[in-house]
Protein backbone atom coordinates (compact mmCIF):
# COMPACT_ATOMS: atom_id res chain seq x y z
CA UNK A 1 0.00 0.00 0.00
CA UNK A 2 1.86 3.02 -0.86
CA UNK A 3 2.02 6.35 1.59
CA UNK A 4 -0.90 8.12 0.06
CA UNK A 5 -3.33 4.96 1.11
CA UNK A 6 -1.90 5.16 4.78
CA UNK A 7 -2.09 8.23 6.63
CA UNK A 8 -2.39 8.58 10.30
CA UNK A 9 -5.68 9.98 10.53
CA UNK A 10 -9.19 10.44 8.39
CA UNK A 11 -10.06 14.25 7.52
CA UNK A 12 -10.95 15.93 10.66
CA UNK A 13 -13.75 18.19 9.83
CA UNK A 14 -14.54 19.86 13.24
CA UNK A 15 -11.01 21.31 12.87
CA UNK A 16 -13.01 24.38 11.15
CA UNK A 17 -15.56 24.63 13.83
CA UNK A 18 -14.80 27.83 15.15
CA UNK A 19 -13.00 31.20 14.60
CA UNK A 20 -9.82 33.20 15.39
CA UNK A 21 -8.27 33.39 18.40
CA UNK A 22 -5.26 35.89 18.86
CA UNK A 23 -2.28 34.30 19.80
CA UNK A 24 -0.96 37.49 22.00
CA UNK A 25 -1.13 38.90 25.60
CA UNK A 26 1.29 38.45 28.67
CA UNK A 27 2.69 34.84 29.15
CA UNK A 28 1.53 32.46 31.75
CA UNK A 29 4.75 31.12 32.72
CA UNK A 30 5.26 26.95 33.61
CA UNK A 31 4.86 26.24 36.87
CA UNK A 32 8.49 24.77 38.18
CA UNK A 33 9.21 21.24 36.35
CA UNK A 34 8.47 18.49 38.52
CA UNK A 35 10.88 15.31 38.59
CA UNK A 36 12.63 14.28 35.57
CA UNK A 37 10.46 12.18 33.25
CA UNK A 38 13.56 9.94 32.11
CA UNK A 39 15.07 9.37 35.99
CA UNK A 40 16.14 6.28 35.42
CA UNK A 41 15.82 5.09 31.96
CA UNK A 42 18.00 5.79 28.95
CA UNK A 43 17.03 4.56 25.40
CA UNK A 44 14.84 6.20 22.88
CA UNK A 45 12.26 8.91 23.87
CA UNK A 46 8.47 8.30 23.18
CA UNK A 47 6.32 10.72 21.71
CA UNK A 48 2.41 10.51 22.20
CA UNK A 49 0.08 12.88 19.56
CA UNK A 50 -3.11 13.36 21.36
CA UNK A 51 -6.06 14.02 19.57
CA UNK A 52 -7.85 16.95 21.44
CA UNK A 53 -11.25 16.83 19.81
CA UNK A 54 -11.69 13.26 21.67
CA UNK A 55 -9.32 12.72 24.24
CA UNK A 56 -7.67 14.40 27.34
CA UNK A 57 -4.46 15.44 27.35
CA UNK A 58 -3.51 13.85 31.10
CA UNK A 59 -3.89 10.42 29.68
CA UNK A 60 0.22 10.87 28.64
CA UNK A 61 0.68 11.22 32.31
CA UNK A 62 -0.92 8.19 32.96
CA UNK A 63 2.06 5.35 32.26
CA UNK A 64 5.38 4.67 33.97
CA UNK A 65 7.61 1.87 33.71
CA UNK A 66 7.35 -0.76 36.31
CA UNK A 67 11.21 -1.27 36.34
CA UNK A 68 12.12 2.58 38.03
CA UNK A 69 8.71 3.89 37.71
CA UNK A 70 9.72 6.64 34.94
CA UNK A 71 7.15 8.06 32.59
CA UNK A 72 6.89 6.14 29.16
CA UNK A 73 6.18 9.51 27.30
CA UNK A 74 8.23 12.17 26.96
CA UNK A 75 6.99 14.48 24.30
CA UNK A 76 2.85 15.36 24.22
CA UNK A 77 1.30 16.35 21.17
CA UNK A 78 -1.81 18.54 21.46
CA UNK A 79 -3.63 17.68 17.87
CA UNK A 80 -4.27 20.36 17.02
CA UNK A 81 -4.23 23.93 15.97
CA UNK A 82 -3.92 25.45 12.58
CA UNK A 83 -2.87 27.47 9.89
CA UNK A 84 -6.14 29.16 8.23
CA UNK A 85 -6.87 32.28 5.95
CA UNK A 86 -8.64 35.33 6.29
CA UNK A 87 -8.69 36.32 2.56
CA UNK A 88 -5.41 38.69 2.80
CA UNK A 89 -2.83 36.09 5.59
CA UNK A 90 -2.40 33.32 7.25
CA UNK A 91 -3.02 33.37 10.67
CA UNK A 92 -3.42 31.09 14.36
CA UNK A 93 -6.75 29.45 14.68
CA UNK A 94 -7.39 27.35 17.55
CA UNK A 95 -11.10 25.38 17.10
CA UNK A 96 -13.02 25.18 20.42
CA UNK A 97 -11.53 21.63 21.81
CA UNK A 98 -7.78 23.34 21.30
CA UNK A 99 -8.74 26.33 22.88
CA UNK A 100 -10.16 24.66 25.79
CA UNK A 101 -7.07 22.85 26.56
CA UNK A 102 -4.98 25.95 26.68
CA UNK A 103 -7.43 28.03 28.51
CA UNK A 104 -7.51 24.82 30.81
CA UNK A 105 -3.29 24.76 31.13
CA UNK A 106 -3.57 24.58 34.68
CA UNK A 107 -4.96 21.32 35.00
CA UNK A 108 -4.49 20.29 31.31
CA UNK A 109 -0.67 20.51 31.08
CA UNK A 110 0.96 21.68 34.20
CA UNK A 111 0.30 18.64 35.44
CA UNK A 112 2.56 16.82 32.79
CA UNK A 113 4.97 19.32 32.73
CA UNK A 114 5.61 18.65 36.61
CA UNK A 115 5.87 14.94 35.84
CA UNK A 116 8.97 16.15 33.30
CA UNK A 117 6.93 15.25 30.02
CA UNK A 118 7.13 17.91 27.54
CA UNK A 119 3.79 19.13 25.74
CA UNK A 120 3.76 20.92 21.93
CA UNK A 121 1.47 22.16 20.24
CA UNK A 122 0.72 20.44 16.90
CA UNK A 123 0.25 23.02 13.78
CA UNK A 124 -1.97 21.52 10.90
CA UNK A 125 -3.46 22.89 7.36
CA UNK A 126 -7.32 23.55 7.48
CA UNK A 127 -8.04 23.29 4.14
CA UNK A 128 -8.50 26.95 3.13
CA UNK A 129 -5.60 27.44 1.05
CA UNK A 130 -2.94 28.62 3.69
CA UNK A 131 0.09 26.63 4.25
CA UNK A 132 4.07 26.54 5.44
CA UNK A 133 5.30 26.36 2.39
CA UNK A 134 3.25 29.45 0.46
CA UNK A 135 3.64 32.17 2.78
CA UNK A 136 4.16 35.21 -0.13
CA UNK A 137 6.95 36.88 1.73
CA UNK A 138 9.97 36.63 4.44
CA UNK A 139 7.91 39.20 6.42
CA UNK A 140 4.26 36.79 6.26
CA UNK A 141 6.27 34.12 7.29
CA UNK A 142 8.04 36.15 10.22
CA UNK A 143 4.56 37.57 10.65
CA UNK A 144 3.03 33.60 11.13
CA UNK A 145 6.41 32.48 13.23
CA UNK A 146 5.67 35.14 15.66
CA UNK A 147 1.83 33.92 16.68
CA UNK A 148 3.17 30.76 17.19
CA UNK A 149 6.27 32.11 19.53
CA UNK A 150 3.40 34.67 20.88
CA UNK A 151 1.34 31.19 21.69
CA UNK A 152 4.08 28.99 23.50
CA UNK A 153 5.03 32.03 25.80
CA UNK A 154 1.33 32.68 26.53
CA UNK A 155 0.42 29.57 27.00
CA UNK A 156 4.03 27.97 29.02
CA UNK A 157 4.03 25.31 26.02
CA UNK A 158 7.31 23.25 24.60
CA UNK A 159 7.38 24.09 21.44
CA UNK A 160 5.95 23.75 18.26
CA UNK A 161 5.11 20.64 15.81
CA UNK A 162 5.11 21.29 11.99
CA UNK A 163 2.92 19.36 10.24
CA UNK A 164 1.68 20.33 6.31
CA UNK A 165 -1.66 18.47 5.99
CA UNK A 166 -4.47 19.96 4.82
CA UNK A 167 -3.79 22.92 3.63
CA UNK A 168 -5.38 22.58 0.07
CA UNK A 169 -2.64 24.87 -1.51
CA UNK A 170 -3.97 27.31 -4.01
CA UNK A 171 -7.66 26.86 -2.79
CA UNK A 172 -9.36 30.93 -2.03
CA UNK A 173 -6.54 32.14 -4.24
CA UNK A 174 -4.25 31.17 -2.13
CA UNK A 175 -0.50 30.67 -4.10
CA UNK A 176 1.32 27.36 -4.67
CA UNK A 177 4.70 25.67 -2.66
CA UNK A 178 7.30 28.27 -3.09
CA UNK A 179 11.10 27.30 -2.14
CA UNK A 180 11.73 30.11 0.94
CA UNK A 181 8.68 30.26 2.89
CA UNK A 182 8.88 27.21 5.20
CA UNK A 183 12.98 28.09 5.42
CA UNK A 184 12.17 31.60 6.40
CA UNK A 185 9.28 30.57 9.03
CA UNK A 186 11.16 27.53 10.47
CA UNK A 187 14.56 30.12 10.56
CA UNK A 188 12.55 32.64 12.37
CA UNK A 189 10.34 30.48 14.90
CA UNK A 190 14.16 29.20 16.07
CA UNK A 191 14.65 33.11 16.55
CA UNK A 192 11.96 33.58 18.62
CA UNK A 193 12.22 30.21 20.54
CA UNK A 194 15.74 29.62 20.62
CA UNK A 195 15.09 27.41 24.09
CA UNK A 196 12.07 25.43 23.42
CA UNK A 197 11.24 22.19 20.57
CA UNK A 198 10.80 22.63 17.11
CA UNK A 199 9.79 19.21 15.58
CA UNK A 200 9.10 18.04 12.21
CA UNK A 201 6.28 15.58 10.92
CA UNK A 202 8.01 14.56 7.40
CA UNK A 203 5.09 15.28 5.43
CA UNK A 204 3.58 17.56 2.44
CA UNK A 205 5.62 20.29 0.67
CA UNK A 206 7.11 21.74 3.57
CA UNK A 207 8.78 18.49 4.49
CA UNK A 208 10.09 18.88 0.90
CA UNK A 209 11.57 22.13 1.20
CA UNK A 210 14.37 22.29 4.17
CA UNK A 211 17.04 23.98 1.96
CA UNK A 212 16.58 27.62 0.70
CA UNK A 213 19.49 29.88 -1.16
CA UNK A 214 22.67 27.47 0.05
CA UNK A 215 20.89 26.77 3.84
CA UNK A 216 19.22 24.07 5.53
CA UNK A 217 16.74 23.91 8.03
CA UNK A 218 16.99 20.35 8.65
CA UNK A 219 19.17 20.50 11.92
CA UNK A 220 17.08 23.24 13.13
CA UNK A 221 14.15 20.92 14.23
CA UNK A 222 15.10 19.08 17.05
CA UNK A 223 13.32 16.07 16.10
CA UNK A 224 11.34 14.60 12.75
CA UNK A 225 9.63 11.58 12.38
CA UNK A 226 7.96 9.49 10.07
CA UNK A 227 4.21 10.11 9.75
CA UNK A 228 2.97 6.92 7.93
CA UNK A 229 1.34 4.64 10.75
CA UNK A 230 2.32 0.77 10.55
CA UNK A 231 5.08 1.92 8.06
CA UNK A 232 8.97 2.26 8.85
CA UNK A 233 10.53 4.98 7.15
CA UNK A 234 13.97 6.96 7.84
CA UNK A 235 12.33 10.76 7.85
CA UNK A 236 13.82 13.58 6.48
CA UNK A 237 15.49 16.19 9.22
CA UNK A 238 18.19 16.00 11.69
CA UNK A 239 21.53 14.51 10.67
CA UNK A 240 21.46 12.89 14.00
CA UNK A 241 19.98 9.56 14.26
CA UNK A 242 19.29 10.24 17.66
CA UNK A 243 16.73 12.97 16.38
CA UNK A 244 14.56 10.49 13.98
CA UNK A 245 11.55 8.47 14.37
CA UNK A 246 11.89 6.06 11.44
CA UNK A 247 9.32 4.00 13.29
CA UNK A 248 5.34 5.04 13.18
CA UNK A 249 2.92 3.28 15.35
CA UNK A 250 -0.74 4.35 16.19
CA UNK A 251 -2.70 3.03 19.30
CA UNK A 252 -5.74 2.29 17.60
CA UNK A 253 -4.59 0.66 14.35
CA UNK A 254 -0.91 -0.55 14.30
CA UNK A 255 -0.62 -4.33 15.91
CA UNK A 256 1.04 -4.63 19.67
CA UNK A 257 3.58 -7.22 17.76
CA UNK A 258 4.27 -4.57 15.28
CA UNK A 259 4.70 -1.50 17.44
CA UNK A 260 7.35 -4.37 19.52
CA UNK A 261 9.03 -4.68 16.56
CA UNK A 262 9.32 -1.73 15.48
CA UNK A 263 10.77 -0.33 19.26
CA UNK A 264 13.60 -3.49 18.83
CA UNK A 265 14.25 -1.94 15.15
CA UNK A 266 14.29 1.38 17.06
CA UNK A 267 17.29 0.00 19.27
CA UNK A 268 19.08 -1.75 17.48
CA UNK A 269 19.53 0.14 14.45
CA UNK A 270 20.60 3.29 17.56
CA UNK A 271 17.61 5.76 16.79
CA UNK A 272 16.10 7.79 19.59
CA UNK A 273 12.91 8.68 18.87
CA UNK A 274 9.75 6.11 19.07
CA UNK A 275 6.61 8.32 17.83
CA UNK A 276 2.97 6.98 18.68
CA UNK A 277 -0.16 8.39 17.89
CA UNK A 278 -3.62 8.34 18.89
CA UNK A 279 -3.39 8.22 22.80
CA UNK A 280 -6.83 7.72 24.28
CA UNK A 281 -8.01 7.61 27.45
CA UNK A 282 -8.58 4.07 27.49
CA UNK A 283 -6.15 1.87 29.72
CA UNK A 284 -3.32 1.36 27.12
CA UNK A 285 -0.62 -0.49 29.50
CA UNK A 286 -0.55 -3.93 27.59
CA UNK A 287 -0.56 -2.65 24.43
CA UNK A 288 2.73 -0.27 25.52
CA UNK A 289 4.24 -3.26 27.49
CA UNK A 290 4.69 -4.54 24.09
CA UNK A 291 6.73 -1.84 23.09
CA UNK A 292 8.38 -0.61 26.36
CA UNK A 293 9.57 -4.15 27.10
CA UNK A 294 11.66 -3.78 23.70
CA UNK A 295 12.65 0.12 24.26
CA UNK A 296 13.53 0.12 28.34
CA UNK A 297 13.26 -3.72 29.36
CA UNK A 298 9.86 -3.20 31.35
CA UNK A 299 6.59 -3.42 31.25
CA UNK A 300 4.63 -0.22 31.40
CA UNK A 301 1.79 0.34 34.57
CA UNK A 302 -0.94 2.89 34.40
CA UNK A 303 -2.58 5.02 36.92
CA UNK A 304 -5.73 6.18 36.66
Amino acid sequence: MSPANISRRTLLSGLAATGAVAATGAALPAEAAGRNCRAGKTGPITVAYIEVNDHSMLSAGKYTLAQGGAQVIDVAVIFAANINYDGTKAYLHFNENVQNVLDNVATQVRPLQQKGIKVLLSILGNHEGAGFANFPTKAAAEAFAQQLADAVNRYGLDGIDFDDEYAEYGKNGTGQPNASSFFYLVSALRRKLPNKLITLYDIGPSAARLSYNGQSIANTFNYAWNPYYGTWSVPRGPSSKSRLSPSATSYTATSSATAASFAQRTVSEGYGVFLTYNLTGANTAAYMSAFTQKLYNSATVYTP
